[in-house]
């Protein structure tokens, strides 16, 4: 997993919406992704289905919040194609 240099604290962040940059696992292009900060307070973990912007192959994100509220990003090729 690739850690998000930033520390997240849902109950400082005015905006409760943010964007994470990943790599596409089958072209290597750099793309972001929005995802609710809020939903953090109900679970550490979200999981979501993302097209690359450039290829549109399926990316299979995985956000984790840690403790010390970090969140880090993977991304991994939804399947082989």
């Amino acid at each position: 997993m690739t850690d998000y240099d930033e520390e997240f604290a849902p109950e400082n962040n005015a905006s409760l919406d943010d964007d994470l940059v990943y790599s596409c696992e089958f072209c290597g292009e750099m793309n972001s992704v929005s995802f609710d900060a809020s939903s953090f307070a109900v679970a550490r973990r979200q999981q979501f289905t993302e097209d690359c912007a450039v290829c549109c192959r399926p990316n299979l994100i995985t956000l984790e919040i840690d403790r010390d509220g970090f969140v880090s990003i993977d991304a991994q090729r939804e399947y082989d194609a």
